[in-house]
């Protein structure tokens, strides 16, 4: 239902973990906070949905993904709001490490149960559920005048070879969590609760995460074997989020402030040809060490000023530092994924990249399109993409998306 009323209330006791349920529901069940909950594992890496951005951003990097971009096949707006209030409800729940309604063992037995049930005795594993809306969700329900100038499309980058069916979507989940079962639970089950109003288009499992939000920690490896985001944006640090990575009110789209733009690419590594190349042409391809990951140019530590002079003019670090970009900085989410074979003896594998900015055109696009001269595309190509739009964080008593549908 739209216009801000909820279909049902949630209460005291709901919240604090006993469960409740409703006689309505979109899809196959019944949804409500704080269903049935191992109370030893309560407040076992929990980290709160509620805030003015939603977690999953600046977050400190969780060891494993898994993302689904949805379409939406309901032309009914109101259904559609009804689903984000029921996926709000559900996801609080089961970052706090609760299940879904009355949990997988305590409803009704003649009918499905309320959670899918692989997360039963799981702690929260640190998860965050953060949503996402594309371009195409403003045109399915002729809201383009809502549409932000920063939500643009993608222009069409060289060595693109984009499938349509790992690209797009009317909007998107991003689930991360320490335990590849808590994500892959959550997205099951807000997909479960969404039968009718989406569905999932297409998904990506990540693991061993290839970039920190945390300065303090060591930055991670990505499968050619070298640090990945050494230049990141600190999650910590608050002035470069606002100038970087937080949406503002002044951008044009008051209902994104405190949100911010996301862009997903799947980037399949032939780490085959890569595995046959020298340790030297590897250093020079990427600019920095491979064991300590300091820039060419005599630096001797990770996190020494770069030399960009020192390295070779199509040398990735040279091309995608802020320095060669007009000072833009992105916040980069990365993980790895391996995902069989492609049926010709090499592996299915890469990075999927996960980046978060205030305006695509002056984050992304102008990073990707100085980096066309890249050493690193004769080993890497674009095969997925997605943008998406994510709203501010949600407040108590609110939903995903409010600023825009409420």
């Amino acid at each position: 239902m739209a216009g801000g009323k909820k279909r049902f209330a949630v209460s005291r006791r709901a919240v604090l973990g006993t469960g409740l349920v409703t006689s309505a529901a979109v899809g196959a069940g019944a949804v409500g906070l704080g269903g049935h909950r191992d109370e030893s594992h309560a407040a076992e890496g929990v980290i709160p949905f509620h805030g003015a951005h939603q977690a999953g951003i600046a977050t400190p990097v969780q060891d494993r993904l898994h993302f689904a971009a949805f379409d939406v096949v309901t032309e009914d707006k109101a259904r559609f709001v009804q689903l984000l209030r029921e996926w709000t409800e559900a996801a609080e729940a089961m970052t706090k490490g609760a299940s879904v309604g009355r949990g997988a063992t305590n409803g009704n037995p003649l009918g499905p149960p309320d959670d899918t049930g692989e997360a039963l005795g799981l702690p929260a594993s640190r998860l965050t559920l953060t949503i996402g809306f594309g371009a195409s969700l403003f045109t399915k329900f002729g809201m383009e005048d809502q549409r932000p100038a920063a939500l643009v499309d993608l222009p069409h980058f060289p060595g693109d070879k984009l499938d349509p069916a790992r690209s797009g979507g009317d909007l998107c989940v991003q689930a991360c969590a320490d335990d590849p079962q808590v994500a892959v639970h959550a997205i099951r089950n807000l997909a479960r609760i969404g039968f009718g109003v989406v569905s999932v288009r297409w998904s990506q499992l990540g693991f061993g995460k290839t970039s920190s939000t945390t300065p303090d920690s060591q930055t991670p490896r990505n499968l050619f074997g070298f640090k990945d985001g050494t230049s990141n944006v600190p999650g910590t640090d608050e002035a470069r989020l606002k100038q970087h990575v937080w949406a503002a009110a002044e951008d044009g789209a008051p209902w994104m402030a405190g949100g911010s733009y996301l862009v997903a690419r799947r980037i399949r590594m032939h780490i085959e040809t890569w595995d046959r190349t020298s340790l030297k042409e590897q250093e020079d391809i990427f600019g920095r060490t491979k064991g300590e990951g300091a820039s060419q140019g005599g630096r001797k530590k990770e996190h020494d000023p770069v030399v960009l002079d020192a390295m070779q003019p199509g040398a990735h670090v040279r091309l995608a530092h802020p320095d060669s970009n007009g000072g833009t900085r992105i916040l980069r989410r990365g993980y790895s994924f391996t995902d069989g074979t492609d049926g010709l003896g090499r592996l299915e594998a890469g990075l999927f990249f996960l980046a978060y900015q205030r305006d695509v055109t002056k984050g992304f696009v102008q990073v990707q399109s100085n980096l066309a001269t890249d050493l690193l595309n004769e080993y890497i190509q674009h095969v997925g993409s997605g943008v998406y739009a994510v709203p501010p964080g949600v407040e108590k008593g609110g939903f995903w998306g409010d600023t825009l549908f409420g």
